[in-house]
């Protein structure tokens, strides 16, 4: 596993577009169910997620987002159905084999999970120090690059208890890139966030997704951020990488929405505002724009 690890971290270019663009999905449910005894959570749940997209889970509390992640990294096991990762076919694997899967995944959690007594150099290189055999120089190279990427390459150095919510949640996310993963995973990054923090958050799910290529899904409650992601692009301007809203010819991000165990839509941000179905005008009603 540590050499896999190593050989993502250290590589010096990213996979070209056109190279992901004809790869297998990074992730597929095929007919997936899945119940809490008695309390049935996904019901023959069928979707797959292309290799450097981004899809966007939302749902009711309770309409299993966190669980469809949990499948994914195999802490939970379907009742039934497959469950394919980077090709693989996850929801058979050994718990040894699990581990070596999951090093090709990047997790933000809601709670950042920040080790706070550790200092943030410390805490984006875990993985690389701990997993690998990589040299501390190059751990630290890494470490510089990924926070000078989401903006905090002064704060090196800091502890995490010196940083604001917003800082903390943009060096979970550095952490979970570090490796160079294949597929991340976001757990509500902006839960617990004011708005002008969370676009800052949000801004940095942009570049990833645009400038990095890296698949991800996100699940959110924040309908708000949600959109915001769907619909701005990360741009080369003045020799800087802006965040602006998306042009025509941006590639759209899928949203999937959760309901009594099923997809009850799945498709682009402009569709799930047309929609007329009842459940999504109620569930989206609070919070439609404009913000």
């Amino acid at each position: 596993m540590g050499a896999a690890v190593l050989e993502r971290a250290t590589s010096q270019v990213d996979r070209p577009r056109a190279e992901q663009d004809v790869a297998a999905p990074a992730v597929v449910f095929d007919k997936v169910s899945f119940a809490f005894d008695d309390n049935v959570v996904l019901r023959d749940v069928s979707f797959s997620v292309p290799t450097g997209s981004m899809k966007i889970l939302l749902g009711a509390s309770g309409a299993g987002k966190s669980v469809v992640l949990k499948l994914i990294l195999g802490l939970l096991r379907p009742d039934s159905g497959a469950i394919h990762v980077s090709g693989q076919r996850i929801d058979r694997m050994t718990e040894r084999e699990l581990v070596g899967m999951r090093a090709d995944i990047g997790m933000l959690f809601q709670e950042n999970a920040l080790f706070d007594s550790l200092t943030v150099a410390d805490n984006v290189g875990y993985r690389l120090s701990e997993e690998t055999e990589m040299p501390r120089d190059q751990v630290r190279s890494r470490v510089g690059q990924v926070l000078g990427f989401v903006g905090l390459e002064q704060h090196i150095d800091r502890m995490p208890t010196e940083l604001s919510g917003g800082e903390r949640r943009r060096v979970a996310i550095a952490r979970a890139m570090a490796a160079r993963p294949n597929l991340l995973l976001f757990d509500d990054p902006t839960s617990g966030l004011d708005p002008i923090i969370a676009t800052t958050v949000d801004d940095e799910i942009v570049k990833l997704r645009d400038h990095q290529h890296v698949t991800s899904i996100v699940v959110t409650h924040q309908i708000r951020d949600a959109f915001y992601v769907a619909t701005h692009e990360a741009v080369h301007q003045d020799g800087r990488l802006r965040v602006v809203p998306a042009s025509a010819t941006a590639t759209p991000t899928s949203f999937m929405v959760l309901h009594e165990g099923r997809i009850c839509f799945e498709g682009t941000a402009a569709a799930l505002l047309a929609s007329q179905d009842t459940y999504l005008r109620k569930f989206l009603f609070m919070t439609l724009p404009p913000w």
